[in-house]
């Protein structure tokens, strides 16, 4: 008897792995994003390459090691043995956000770095989550005697009065200040896997669009659409950067599921004219 197997495709793969919160393998998620720059990709050599590292971090470290100790062994090895760190010299290279690239160049931007470490520190059995400070991604860490904030782009353990004054640009802009004072703990909860994910291609999101580079957009909102269905302006955007493109039949489909479902947003007339516009150029 003959079997037939098919290949899943690089959507499929990363559609069966999001597709429910329990068991999310962030990791593997993670680097699957890259699969849209590297088609012949092995994600599962990424996941190896991190068994690896991890594997190596074990042996330094006794079992009955407390946590604090397994904390500063990580740091010692990923940050300064390693020499993980941020791309300050390219901080827009798309690649920064491609695992398997990070893995070879030891550089990314903090999220991607961030991945890395917590897939270590869970390794570890360290009480380890993403963190989705507003404009910088950050990890935290659970210890018997408190919680530890670090700055996955440098290896910096952050008091809550360095993380205060970082946050302060933001709090200004977004009128958070005075009586609309936030407590610093509500920008310090921990992050989904899926948003983690979503912050990730959204970063890839803002490269491809300062760049117009429509095709690539669309790759990371396929994704995108694919993690959050309900996100209704990624439906959207996906249905401009098909225009810009050329894809009338599909920008109108994108489009009439944003209008269908946004009621009452702001740009909402814009969007009709758009598809009226994009109806009459196919016709």
């Amino acid at each position: 008897m003959q079997l037939n197997l098919t290949v899943p495709t690089p959507l499929e793969y990363f559609s069966s792995l999001v597709h429910s919160d329990d068991q999310f393998p962030l990791l593997e998620a993670a680097a699957s994003i890259a699969q849209d720059e590297y088609p012949e990709l092995d994600v599962q050599e990424v996941l190896d390459e991190v068994d690896l590292l991890l594997g190596r971090l074990k042996r330094r470290i006794p079992a009955d090691a407390p946590a604090l100790h397994r904390l500063r062994s990580l740091n010692q090895f990923f940050f300064r043995d390693l020499s993980f760190g941020g791309n300050v010299n390219d901080y827009c290279d798309p690649d920064n956000s491609h695992l398997n690239v990070v893995l070879r160049t030891r550089r990314g931007i903090q999220i991607s770095l961030a991945v890395l470490w917590l897939e270590l520190a869970q390794g570890l059995g360290l009480h380890a989550r993403g963190v989705c400070f507003p404009g910088h991604f950050m990890v935290k860490v659970n210890l018997p005697k408190g919680q530890v904030v670090i700055d996955p782009f440098t290896g910096q353990s952050l008091s809550r009065e360095e993380l205060s004054e970082r946050l302060e640009p933001y709090k200004r802009r977004s009128g958070l200040t005075g009586e609309f004072e936030v407590p610093l703990g509500l920008y310090l909860q921990s992050a989904m896997p899926r948003d983690i994910i979503a912050r990730m291609l959204r970063n890839l999101k803002e490269i491809h669009r300062a760049q117009e580079d429509w095709l690539r957009l669309i790759a990371v909102q396929d994704r995108l659409v694919i993690l959050m269905p309900e996100a209704w302006g990624e439906w959207r955007d996906r249905g401009l950067a098909h225009a810009e493109q050329g894809h009338a039949a599909q920008a109108v489909r994108d489009l009439e599921t944003y209008l269908a479902h946004a009621r009452d947003a702001l740009d909402i007339d814009a969007i009709t004219e758009r598809v009226a516009s994009l109806r009459r150029a196919r016709y």
